[in-house]
């Protein structure tokens, strides 16, 4: 059993002192004023109560008072939780940093094979363009749109796909 850290033991302890301190016959005296002491201390702690809470009206009941109780900050706890959240902070920053170079890793390997797609198809097209136009009907009024057709379909492509230089089926254009 423990009062604000005073156990039984401690209160018999300081009893015991006060009582050859202050002697046996005065000792019922100073126990009734400790006593009115704690009493009216404890109605000023009210009053005060009282009086903040007609100052701050509704307001009152909504404070969370444990929160603001300075009995529940420990330094060392402090300390911790702060560099725990630091941490945590360049924990996420890095994981920014490192799914923006994915990202952009990402991106330049989509552009250079797009590039690689487009190159290989103007330069096949190009390369093809007489040959295409023999195999497309074999005359030389042959159109470029047959020619591409026919560069397409040797690259393994629809036509579309192969203007635009990506590799798309024509569900997904």
């Amino acid at each position: 059993m423990g009062f604000g850290g005073l156990t039984l033991d401690k209160i018999f302890v300081i009893l015991l002192i006060a009582l050859f301190v202050v002697g046996p016959d005065k000792l019922p005296l100073y126990a009734k004023k400790l006593g009115e002491f704690v009493r009216s201390i404890k109605r000023m702690a009210n009053g005060a109560k009282d009086r903040l809470r007609d100052e701050m009206g509704p307001e009152f009941d909504e404070v969370d008072w444990k929160q603001l109780d300075p009995r529940q900050y420990d330094p060392r706890r402090i300390i911790r939780d702060a560099l725990i959240e630091d941490e945590r902070e360049a924990q996420v920053e890095a994981r920014k940093a490192k799914a923006m170079e994915a990202a952009q890793a990402r991106r330049d390997r989509v552009q250079a094979r797009a590039d690689e797609v487009a190159a290989g198809a103007l330069g096949g097209a190009a390369a093809m363009g007489a040959a295409g136009a023999a195999a497309a009907g074999g005359s030389e009024g042959a159109s470029a749109s047959e020619a591409a057709g026919v560069t397409a379909t040797a690259l393994g492509t629809e036509p579309r796909a192969a203007a635009s230089g990506l590799n798309f089926d024509d569900e997904a254009t």
